[in-house]
């Protein structure tokens, strides 16, 4: 492990609760542990974490152990396979966000553009999503929104996916998302693998990994100007635009580099669409305190469900648009929603 990242595995163990309640929210306190089902934050209590001991050694502070699966490692790991993150760069950047750290100095940057550009070799090599099994994946999960006019989504019928560096490797279709910085410019690329139909994500311990630059940046559905949608997840941020198909959205891929997101100059209004656990709702509130700090209006817009997906899949369109349209304010719901229905008090 290099200086960097044992000083920042130190720092998460110092701060072990902290880290637990934001990657492991499902989970909770026994004594000296945290108890939860696995990395992938299940409920249960197969995986326990030790939240007090020594900085090293047997017994440390952060070190822990699935005893369903055997795997075990320190605080660095869990949240590697907690995000789905295959590079060390995007986990210490992870860690850096959660720790509020600086980012790192400019002597890492080749290794940092080396991923980038692996990134956009693989969505040069993809293909427009149409009439592909990532748009069957998509619409499987409730989402009408046209794809024709979304660019930074593709899809790549046979990609490469590793369950650890010592595991041979396999060939899955994938939805491939572009990550891109204010500019354009595709500085990381996210890959959701697919079942061999396309009616679920892949049967693999890790269907969903990102590869590149990723912290401050987003996949973006549309332009964004004035104003704009920033949230989590691609599938949340595509059903916001089933009914908001005019509005400018950004998914940032995750609860942390959400709340590191770096806005577009020109930006007025900011509506932050968070999920419904205690992961969105800080990253949610430091974005939104991000953003009116730079002289933006920021309004958070939060589902009855656990994120927007679930609510359009279980409400449908028409209640998903009279809700999202009395969060909006007044000016905005007549530019992306006109002529929309009022929904009564109780939506």
């Amino acid at each position: 492990m290099s200086g960097s990242a044992a000083e920042l595995a130190h720092r998460l163990a110092r701060e072990a609760e902290a880290v637990c309640r934001h990657y492991l929210s499902n989970g909770r306190r026994q004594g000296r542990y945290w108890l939860v089902g696995d990395v992938q934050n299940t409920p249960g209590r197969s995986l326990f974490v030790r939240l007090t001991g020594p900085d090293s050694g047997r017994g440390a502070a952060g070190k822990w152990t699935d005893a369903a699966t055997g795997q075990h490692g320190d605080l660095l790991d869990l949240i590697r396979l907690n995000r789905g993150l295959d590079r060390l760069d995007d986990t210490l950047g992870e860690a850096r966000a959660f720790l509020g750290l600086p980012k790192p100095d400019l002597a890492r940057a080749p290794r940092r553009q080396d991923s980038s550009d692996s990134a956009r070799r693989l969505v040069a090599l993809s293909r427009p999503i149409v009439g592909t099994l990532a748009e069957t994946y998509l619409r499987n999960r409730g989402i009408t929104a046209r794809l024709e006019d979304v660019p930074a989504l593709r899809f790549h019928p046979s990609c490469f996916y590793r369950a650890h560096d010592a595991a041979p490797r396999e060939a899955w279709p994938a939805l491939i998302a572009a990550v891109t910085g204010t500019d354009g410019t595709i500085t990381g690329v996210h890959r959701t693998w697919l079942d061999r139909d396309g009616a679920a994500k892949a049967p693999v311990t890790a269907p969903r990994r990102a590869l590149g630059h990723l912290l401050g940046n987003a996949v973006r559905f549309g332009m964004a100007s004035d104003v704009m949608i920033a949230g989590e997840g691609i599938e949340t941020m595509l059903s916001l635009r089933c009914v908001l198909p005019d509005m400018p959205m950004v998914a940032a891929l995750s609860a942390n580099h959400l709340a590191a997101l770096i806005l577009p100059p020109a930006l007025r209004c900011l509506y932050i669409a968070r999920d419904n656990d205690a992961a969105g709702r800080h990253a949610g509130m430091r974005l939104r305190d991000q953003a009116r700090a730079a002289g933006i209006e920021a309004r958070i817009l939060w589902p009855v469900t656990n994120d927007f997906n679930v609510d359009l899949r279980r409400f449908g369109t028409d209640a998903l648009l009279a809700r999202l349209r009395v969060q909006l304010t007044p000016e905005d719901a007549e530019r992306f929603a006109p002529g929309s229905t009022q929904p009564a008090a109780s939506a």
